[in-house]
């Protein structure tokens, strides 16, 4: 019986730790710092790979557990997050705050001895994350545009963590992941309408679910197509697409504009879901995609 408790007791903390950092979430912030790497390195250095991904899990996880501790009485109203360890009661303001501060110091080290320019703008996402984006929330729709910062900087983090510096070529990975999270967030903004106003959230653009909202999904859901598509003339710098990987991001983001229209067409809370998944979908695969374009033009 003494066994089981302690089993169950650490499965549960386990559980509280994944959540309070958001794990899944973290794993694809790494996924799109590693990827930025693969496109701006010149030689793999798996050494820093894994800096980076210890670096930006600490990072996010960081600001996962601030905004938590933030939102903590609002989260308490919403069905999706009311099971969350600091709602339910499972951890304290203390132990949440004292994980924070931890992944802060050390993600930034972490970062730092990749190169400070790194750490520079690991600092600056978790400074947006947590002191502006966060409490935008409740007060403005413009909150997603705020977010759009610190979550567009993962992608091109990995160029920087590559290279040391910042130019053309991580500007424009920044840009593809900064236009895509407006379809993308407001996807999730549509579906969790209900819930999110329990908890005061405004996250669409006009504040509601209207036309208004999907015209606007509809366009930035394009304007995130043609940006994705630059660095197939040749402008980017070194960050060069093949016309063969060109059409494959175009099929993909037309099939992510499939969604939006429907989104725009049905106007339902199932439309928003399945566009949701779609933007997942379209942002992973457009990173691989983009990766395997740079190692297959060099081994040709």
């Amino acid at each position: 019986m003494s066994n089981t408790r302690v089993h169950t007791s650490s499965a549960s903390i386990l559980s509280d730790f994944r959540e309070i950092t958001k794990m899944r979430l973290a794993i694809s912030v790494v996924f799109s710092s590693v990827a930025g790497y693969f496109l701006g390195a010149d030689n793999i250095d798996f050494v820093v790979v894994t800096l980076l991904a210890i670096g930006g899990y600490l990072m996010v996880g960081a600001s996962n557990a601030y905004n938590q501790i933030i939102e903590k009485n609002l989260d308490a109203l919403m069905d999706r997050t009311k099971n969350r360890p600091l709602p339910a009661g499972r951890m304290t303001n203390t132990v949440a705050f004292t994980i924070a501060s931890v992944f802060t110091v050390l993600g930034l080290i972490v970062l730092y001895v990749i190169n400070p320019k790194t750490a520079m703008f690991g600092a600056i996402s978790i400074f947006l994350y947590v002191s502006i984006y966060t409490p935008l929330k409740t007060k403005t729709p413009l909150s997603v545009f705020v977010g759009a910062f610190p979550g567009a900087i993962p992608f091109m983090l990995g160029w920087v963590a590559a290279t040391g510096s910042f130019s053309i070529e991580p500007g424009t990975l920044f840009m593809i992941q900064f236009f895509w999270q407006f379809p993308h967030f407001w996807a999730i903004g549509w579906w969790l309408f209900d819930d999110y106003k329990k908890g005061g959230f405004f996250m669409l653009p006009t504040g509601k679910r209207d036309k208004g909202t999907a015209i606007q999904v509809v366009l930035y859901t394009c304007w995130t197509i043609i940006i994705s598509l630059v660095p197939v003339f040749g402008v980017t710098g070194k960050l060069f697409l093949t016309p063969v990987s060109g059409v494959l991001i175009l099929l993909l983001g037309l099939g992510m504009l499939y969604y939006a229209i429907r989104l725009y067409k049905e106007k339902t809370a199932e439309a928003a879901k399945k566009l949701m998944f779609a933007s997942v979908s379209y942002i992973t695969l457009l990173q691989i995609i983009y990766v395997l374009d740079k190692f297959i033009r060099q081994w040709i």
